[in-house]
């Protein structure tokens, strides 16, 4: 496994476009393996935009594969400073890290993930797949998922909890995106809604925790949703 880092130069109209849409950035990001045919199935890819600053827009990529983004180099970098070696993009061999999770270590993570849910207009209908719009709500979906996926988010100091407010947890909701877009062969427009969870967790099965690292968390993985990655604390 591999992942990836690429930083975006947001001065330029083909990155502008690449970040107004998660279907265009799909097809960008799938393009970087050219083993991938786009009419075959192939590995998971995961992928998520990290708007840390205007100025600062950075592209991560989780694989199976050694990815090429030289095409996003000059559609959406900066070529030139590429050619001399002193941009373009990083590639690190995932799996050292991967394989020395250990049960009880603490991380910082982040996660961009579509929360959603079921419900039912009305009787007798199906159930829609509808998105939480409330950081609470969106906040309780990541909760009920930890346990399966091998870790468990941290709680607060007691002296700094609010449990009538919900955030008694190491976690933050921010970044909340709402896009829509047409599919190929769908009938109608998609509408997403994306956030961002930061916060701190502790490892408590890291084999569901690799799983989840490289496998993805939630819905729309295709479209930017479901990469979790850990940096270390402090």
């Amino acid at each position: 496994m591999y992942l990836t880092r690429f930083r975006l130069n947001t001065a330029r109209p083909d990155a502008r476009r690449l970040l107004s849409s998660p279907q265009t950035m799909h097809a960008a990001v799938m393009s970087s393996f050219p083993e991938l045919l786009p009419t075959a199935p192939g590995p998971r890819v995961l992928w998520r935009v990290d708007h840390n600053a205007p100025a600062e827009v950075l592209l991560y990529v989780v694989s199976p594969s050694r990815p090429d983004l030289t095409h996003l180099v000059e559609q959406a970098g900066w070529p030139a400073a590429a050619a001399t070696g002193t941009a373009g993009w990083q590639t690190y061999n995932y799996a050292p890290f991967l394989e020395r999770l250990d049960k009880g270590t603490c991380w910082n993570f982040r996660l961009a993930a579509n929360p959603v849910h079921h419900v039912r207009v009305k009787d007798g209908t199906p159930t829609k797949r509808t998105a939480h719009i409330t950081p609470r709500h969106q906040m309780q979906w990541l909760l009920q998922r930890q346990e399966a996926g091998g870790f468990r988010i941290t709680t607060k100091p007691l002296d700094r909890r609010h449990t009538e407010h919900g955030d008694e947890h190491q976690l933050a909701v921010h970044s909340q995106r709402n896009t829509a877009f047409t599919k190929r062969g769908a009938a109608g427009r998609v509408t997403l809604t994306t956030v961002t969870f930061d916060g701190r967790l502790e490892v408590t099965d890291p084999d569901a925790l690799r799983g989840v690292l490289i496998g993805g968390l939630g819905k729309a993985k295709a479209y930017g949703c479901g990469l979790l990655t850990l940096a270390p604390l402090g």
